[in-house]
Formats: C-alpha cells, sequence, structure tokens
C-alpha cells in the first residue's frame, strides 16, 4: 500500500509514519477488501486493491475547515501522478474519525459534510473547470473536475446501515479519475459482464435494494451528483448542493 503522506514506498518507513487511528483505520480498509466470504460488491476496486493500485491519504475532522485544504493537497498530487499507478487506481481518502457526535451524526448530516468538501475544493482550485464539462450539476454531462481532471467521486460514513456498500468506520472517500473508468469501459462486453457480477454481489452486500439513483454517465435520465452520495434508504435530495457550498467558501476565502 502507498499512502499519499509523503508517497512512502518502502512497507516499514510507511507504518512508522501512520498514527494509531490511521493505522487502524487503513487495517479495517484492508479487511474489508479481502473479505473472501463477503466479498465488497466493486470488483474494479478490489482489484485495484490486490495490485496495489490504490493510493491513500489522511485528512483532519470533516468539520473542520483544515480537511479541505488538506484534500486539496492529496488530490493535486494524486491528480498529477494517477497515470502512473495503474488502470485501476484511485484515491482513497480517511477522514479523522469524529470524537464528539460521531454516534448520533446522521447520513443526512454527513451528506452536507460530503457537499462542504467539494464545494470547498472547488473554491480551492487553482486551475480552471474544464472547458468540455458543464459547470451545471443538473446537467447529464456533469461531473466533478478539480485540478483540471474529472472523477467521480463515492462517499461512505458511518452511520450507513442498511446500505454496507456504502458504510465505514469513519467518513471515507474513493476517488476515480474518468479516464479509469474510460479504460475499464473499453471493452463493453467485459464491462457489461463486471457490471452484472457487481449488481449480484450489491443485492447480498446490502439489506435494501440498489438506489434508483445508480445509473450511467452520459444518459439524459443520469446525473452523476446522485451517485456520489448515497442516501440509507431510497430518497435523496431534489437539488444539487453543490453551488451553494461553492458560493460560502468563496466569500470566506
Amino acid at each position: 500500500m502507498i499512502i499519499i503522506k509523503g508517497l512512502y514506498k518502502d512497507e516499514a518507513i510507511l507504518r512508522e509514519h501512520l498514527d494509531n487511528w490511521e493505522r487502524t483505520t487503513l487495517e479495517k480498509f484492508e479487511a474489508k477488501m479481502t473479505d473472501k466470504e463477503r466479498p465488497f460488491p466493486c470488483i474494479p476496486a478490489t482489484i485495484g486493491f490486490s495490485t496495489n493500485q490504490l493510493r491513500y491519504g489522511f485528512v483532519d475532522d470533516p468539520r473542520e475547515l483544515s480537511s479541505i485544504y488538506e484534500l486539496g493537497r492529496l488530490l493535486e498530487e494524486f491528480t498529477n501522478k494517477s497515470k502512473d499507478f495503474g488502470k485501476y487506481t484511485s484515491l482513497i481518502v480517511f477522514y479523522k474519525v469524529l470524537v464528539e457526535g460521531e454516534e448520533t451524526y446522521s447520513v443526512e448530516q454527513y451528506e452536507q459534510l460530503f457537499w462542504q468538501q467539494l464545494g470547498g475544493l472547488s473554491a480551492i482550485d487553482g486551475m480552471e473547470w474544464p472547458e468540455d464539462i458543464p459547470t451545471d450539476p443538473h446537467d447529464p454531462v456533469w461531473e466533478f473536475c478539480f485540478h483540471g481532471e474529472k472523477y467521480f467521486m463515492y462517499c461512505a460514513t458511518p452511520s450507513h446501515e442498511n446500505r454496507q456498500s456504502r458504510h465505514f468506520d469513519t467518513m471515507m472517500l474513493a476517488i476515480t479519475p474518468r479516464w479509469v473508468l474510460q479504460e475499464f469501459g473499453k471493452n463493453e462486453s467485459h464491462a457489461k459482464n463486471i457490471k452484472k457480477q457487481i449488481r449480484k454481489r450489491l443485492a447480498k452486500y446490502d439489506s435494501i435494494d440498489n438506489h434508483p439513483d445508480l445509473n450511467s454517465y452520459g444518459s439524459e435520465d443520469n446525473f452523476e451528483w446522485r451517485q456520489y452520495f448515497l442516501r440509507d434508504d431510497d430518497t435523496s435530495l431534489s437539488k444539487c448542493p453543490y453551488h451553494r457550498f461553492l458560493k460560502l467558501f468563496k466569500l470566506d476565502k
């Protein structure tokens, strides 16, 4: 495993530089990715893990402004180097465990923290938004972009119970470049078969049916932002809050 906290390559050095909560969190993630009796549904993610193509980072409590700047530095470094990591790479980001209120934080409250992070990221982004991507999240072609790269975002939280595929012991992001997803989709028959297997695994992994917002990028009835954070039931936000938080953080700068 390689942590983007200096990009340590030697396992002993890497472990030495991790705090206790970071080391414990990483071990829990490893257990989730390697569980043979209850395999994690996202097959590309398990491949990325087993082939050491994932990269990992740790940031502050998501309620702290510092977490946005830390996340921005991690994602900028990952963006610059990701094509050297392999075609199954993603950046896995673990937030510091909430010391106060973790047990009582609802899925919806984590949802607000997630969108605060994305709005804050865009506010500190030093590069222009890609010209070929609309800035309106309610456009089917919109997707989150940072440092000139297009990304699919995934968020897991401690409060998810029905959707164990979206559960982790602390708030976690899996950030996947669009080029990784495009590479995966080049072999259409293979990609279709993997997606079918993923849906079967999801049916066994979660105690609730697939969320109705799951869809395919580019489809006229698809909105990527709805898939970034899936609630623990079939409800979803009626309007994307991304621009609201983007304006908030730009005003605070």
